[in-house]
């Protein structure tokens, strides 16, 4: 195994970084102050092939690796990590069009999704069934050539327009894992109503809302695979997305520790700068040795998803829990060597912190992922 990146990878990861740089970072305190879901720049990156980074070429996907993905949300995250987080949502969608969808529905809906024309969101969680996922009770009766659903959705990133398209899972069978399918279901589907944009500790610059149902009727032939496939494609579709999260966790620790390298050369204390104190260097010494070891998991994990072997999925969840907890530690840690300015809004850091924070919750959370790998351990 060699752990050396190829002359194309880092290219693509330049790239990803230098979009971060100019088209991101500038801008992120402001989004993040305003509340901005910056559209146009999402569709900037899908314009550069960001959309559908391990999407298959003939629908306009770039036909990329897990690990080209993890090194390009790593890139952007350094700009942003709430923007890079709600791309890679959109990513994830897309694949499980690509991977599940018949010909006819990959031809329909992926063109637009490669351009970002149109955004995804998935939809998983409910109000009452969090970690706990098959136990979902959205519904999903057949009445012909449709399909009725009726339920809720909760924490649902990217939602709001009417526009835009959404992954749901929702029950049409027996209770459990095995009654659930997965349909697209498209934003401005009559019976379809969001709630309000919650208030949040972070990612302020996309938007987060319930997903409702109330006898949406829904074209049969909006269906992803067979009836009882879909709690098997949601699981499917979070190796990935696990992956996806705690690189751009990386990311935003990586943002931390420069931040903090740079603010500690500046700044003076006893007739010296900061990052002459012994004590300080040995604290960016850490962070910079834990996001290293993060990102060796985080690349073993996705090298193991693109190879299909075995133990993919506790190799994804020991990778989202290392990397989420990591990046987090470091955006936390670089507040500490700030001092009282790392408080403050103008320096960024505080908004890291914010924004790092959901990542050990999101996409399962870190106790899940723990659970995940106890369960293969104990063969259960």
């Amino acid at each position: 195994m060699s752990f050396a990146l190829t002359g194309e990878q880092i290219a693509i990861r330049d790239m990803a970084r230098d979009f971060a740089r100019a088209r991101i970072e500038p801008h992120a305190l402001e989004w993040d102050e305003q509340k901005t879901f910056p559209v146009e720049t999402l569709r900037e990156a899908a314009a550069l092939g960001m959309a559908g980074i391990y999407v298959r070429e003939d629908v306009g996907g770039s036909g990329l690796t897990r690990l080209d993905a993890a090194l390009i949300f790593e890139a952007l995250a350094t700009g942003c990590p709430c923007v890079a987080a709600y791309l890679s949502i959109h990513n994830m969608c897309a694949w499980m069009i690509d991977a599940y969808g018949s010909g006819e529905q990959r031809q329909r809906w992926l063109p637009m999704l490669m351009r970002m024309d149109r955004l995804a969101s998935y939809c998983l969680t409910e109000p009452g069934s969090g970690s706990d996922a098959a136990a979902l009770t959205t519904s999903a009766a057949r009445e012909g050539d449709h399909y009725i659903l009726n339920g809720q959705k909760q924490f649902i990133s990217g939602a709001g327009n009417p526009f835009d398209f959404y992954i749901v899972m929702a029950r049409t069978g027996e209770p459990g894992p095995r009654g659930i399918s997965c349909f697209v279901v498209e934003g401005g589907t009559k019976g379809v109503f969001f709630g309000k944009n919650e208030r949040k500790m972070g990612w302020h610059a996309q938007p987060t809302r319930a997903v409702i149902f109330e006898g949406a009727r829904v074209p049969a032939a909006h269906r992803l695979g067979a009836e009882g496939e879909g709690f098997r494609m949601a699981m499917s579709g979070l190796d990935g997305g696990r992956l996806n999260i705690g690189a751009c966790s990386l990311g935003g620790g990586e943002a931390a520790l420069e931040k903090a390298l740079n603010y500690m050369s500046e700044r003076r204390a006893f007739g010296r700068s900061i990052d002459q104190f012994q004590a300080l260097q040995f604290r960016l010494a850490d962070m910079a040795t834990e996001l290293e070891a993060a990102r060796s998991l985080i690349w073993r994990a996705a090298a193991a998803l693109d190879a299909g072997v075995q133990d993919a999925t506790q190799l994804c969840a020991m990778a989202k829990r290392v990397a989420t907890d990591a990046g987090f530690k470091a955006a936390n840690d670089a507040l500490q060597l700030f001092g009282g300015y790392g408080y403050l809004a103008d320096y960024g850091i505080e908004k890291l912190v914010r924004d790092l924070r959901v990542h050990q919750i999101l996409e399962g959370t870190n106790e899940i992922m723990r659970l995940i790998v106890a369960r293969e351990l104990v063969g259960r």
